[in-house]
C-alpha cells in the first residue's frame, strides 16, 4: 500500500481530477467535501498529504488548516492548498499556517503530479512491487545529534527490535555515512551548531539515493520556531526531546509503512482471528484499527466470512477496548462477516457495563466461539 493522499474540496469535479491524476500510482486515494468532513477522514486514515481547497462551505479550509495545525497528531501532515485566488494577501496568509504549497485553479493534472511528487515519495504501479517489510525485519536507523545521551537513549529504546542505531555528532559525517551505507531512517537533531540539521535535510531530498529516505526533526518541546520550520521544509515528523520511545516506533512504523498486523491477525480453521496482546493499550488499539480493514477485506476476498474477537488475554474492559469492538462489530456487519468474542468472565461483566455493548455475545472458549460460528448454537451476535 503506498501513501495516502485526501483531496479535501466540495467540487466533485476537482476530487475526480485529482483522481485520475494519481491513477497510475501506488497511493490511496481519500476524499471529504469540506473541512468537518476532511477532519473526521484525517483522523481516521491518517493521510501522508492533504490537498486542500480553500473555499468551502460548512468548514473552510483556512479553518481547516488551523485545527489541523494547532493538533500535535496531525500538525506534521503536509498540506497543499487549492485556490482560485491569487492575490499576494491570501498566499501570505496560507504560507503563515504552514503549507507545502498551493495549486491556483484550475490547474493540470500533471502539475499536481509534479507538486506532490515534491513532498511525498511516488511510484508507478509497476514499481511498487517490492516485499512488504514487517515490523520485525531488521532496519538501519542513523541519529544524527551531538549529544551521546541522545545516542545512548535511542539505542536503549530500540533495543527490543531487530534494528540497528549508527549514531553520529555531526552532519557532515552523516553525508559521508550515507555514501557507503543506505539507512532505513534518519532522525536529525535541529539545535546543531550554525543549522546544520536543515541543511542535512536539504542535502538529503536533493540527492536522489537518499531523497525518499524518512527524515524526523529532534527537537526540544519548547523549540517552536524552529519546529515549524522543520515542517515547512517537509521533514516527516517530529520527534520531542524527551523522547517518547514508544511514539518514536510508531512514527518510523508508519513512516516506513512496516507490516504490524501479523502481532494481532491470523487465519485458523477459515476463521479470521484478531488476538488482543496482554499489554492491550490506546497505541496498540491505533495500530489494530488501522490493519483491521485491510485484513478484513483481504478475508473476504479469500472466501473467508468469518472473524473472532478474542480478549482472552485481558483482565478488564476499558473505553479503548470498548471503540475497538464497537469498530470491529460496525465494520463485521458492513462486510457480511460473521463474527463473535471470546473473553473472560471479568471482562464480560465489565464490558455490560456499557450501553453500547448489551448486544455483544461474549463466549468463554475458543471452541464454545468456532461452534457460534459454525452456526450450532441457538441465537447470534
Amino acid at each position: 500500500m503506498g501513501p495516502k493522499i485526501l483531496t479535501v474540496d466540495d467540487s466533485k469535479t476537482i476530487r475526480m481530477i485529482v483522481a485520475r491524476a494519481f491513477k497510475p500510482f501506488a497511493c490511496e486515494i481519500l476524499e471529504a467535501a469540506d473541512g468537518v468532513e476532511g477532519l473526521a477522514v484525517v483522523n481516521r486514515d491518517k493521510p501522508d498529504i492533504i490537498l486542500l481547497d480553500y473555499t468551502m462551505p460548512v468548514m473552510d479550509g483556512f479553518e481547516m488548516l488551523n485545527k489541523l495545525k494547532a493538533d500535535p497528531e496531525t500538525r506534521s501532515i503536509p498540506v497543499v492548498m487549492l485556490t482560485a485566488e491569487a492575490g499576494r494577501e491570501n498566499v501570505i496568509k496560507i504560507a503563515r499556517r504552514g503549507v507545502r504549497d498551493y495549486l491556483i485553479k484550475p490547474f493540470k493534472e500533471e502539475l499536481v503530479v509534479e507538486r506532490v511528487g515534491r513532498i511525498i515519495d511516488l511510484k508507478a504501479k509497476n514499481e511498487a512491487t517490492a516485499k512488504v517489510r514487517r515490523y520485525d525485519d531488521p532496519l538501519h536507523v542513523l541519529v544524527v545529534d551531538d549529544k551521546p545521551a541522545i545516542h545512548d537513549h535511542i539505542r536503549t529504546g530500540l533495543a527490543d527490535t531487530p534494528w540497528t542505531v549508527s549514531a553520529l555528532p555531526q552532519a557532515g559525517q552523516a553525508v559521508d555515512f550515507c555514501t557507503h551505507q543506505m539507512p532505513d531512517v534518519i532522525l536529525v537533531s535541529l539545535s546543531l551548531a550554525e543549522g546544520a540539521g536543515f541543511m542535512l535535510f536539504q542535502m538529503m531530498r536533493a540527492a536522489v539515493k537518499t531523497k525518499s529516505i524518512p527524515i524526523f526533526a529532534l527537537s526540544v518541546k519548547t523549540a517552536l520556531d524552529e519546529q515549524q520550520r522543520a515542517q515547512q521544509m517537509g521533514f516527516n515528523g517530529l520527534i520531542t526531546k524527551p523522547i517518547d520511545l514508544d511514539d518514536l516506533k510508531v512514527k518510523i512504523t508508519r513512516a516506513l509503512n512496516l507490516d504490524t498486523s501479523y502481532r494481532y491477525f491470523l487465519v485458523q480453521n477459515d476463521v479470521l482471528v484478531l488476538k488482543l496482546p496482554p499489554n492491550f493499550n490506546p497505541t496498540t488499539a491505533n495500530d489494530i484499527t488501522l490493519n483491521l480493514r485491510p485484513k478484513a477485506t483481504e478475508a473476504v476476498d479469500a472466501g473467508l466470512r468469518k472473524l473472532l474477537f478474542d480478549m482472552s488475554p485481558l483482565t478488564s474492559a476499558d473505553v479503548t477496548l470498548i471503540k475497538l469492538g464497537l469498530h470491529v462489530a460496525s465494520l463485521c456487519q458492513e462486510l457480511d462477516i460473521r463474527y463473535t468474542m471470546i473473553g473472560s468472565a471479568a471482562v464480560s461483566a465489565e464490558c455490560r457495563n456499557y450501553e453500547e455493548t448489551k448486544d455483544w455475545q461474549l463466549l468463554g472458549s475458543y471452541d464454545e466461539a468456532l461452534a457460534f460460528l459454525a452456526g450450532k448454537p441457538p441465537g447470534g451476535t
